[in-house]
């Protein structure tokens, strides 16, 4: 399997070599790294930026409070008044 690993890695050397030219290699891989190196720190750029917000959004949300069990009400009636005593005037 290692043996078949290599032979591919070979194999893609080789054909790059011969697309790209020995001149033109060195300049190549150098564009590339620098190409996965900004890659690389925009990527983790963005994830800072996706982390900070979701840090802001959980300061700003209020806390939520959960009951852990709804309790029937249940209905008083209502308070009897007396009738008001009507003021006689003679």
């Amino acid at each position: 399997m290692l043996e078949n690993r290599l032979l591919e890695i070979i194999i893609i050397a080789l054909v790059v070599m011969v697309l790209f030219g020995a001149k033109r290699l060195p300049d190549t891989a150098r564009s590339l790294g620098k190409s996965l190196r900004i890659l690389k720190a925009e990527s983790r750029a963005g994830r800072d930026e996706a982390v900070q917000q979701e840090q802001a959004a959980k300061q700003a949300e209020p806390p939520v409070l959960l009951r852990a069990e709804a309790t029937p009400v249940r209905e008083t009636p209502a308070p009897v008044s007396e009738p008001a005593a009507k003021e006689t005037t003679r």
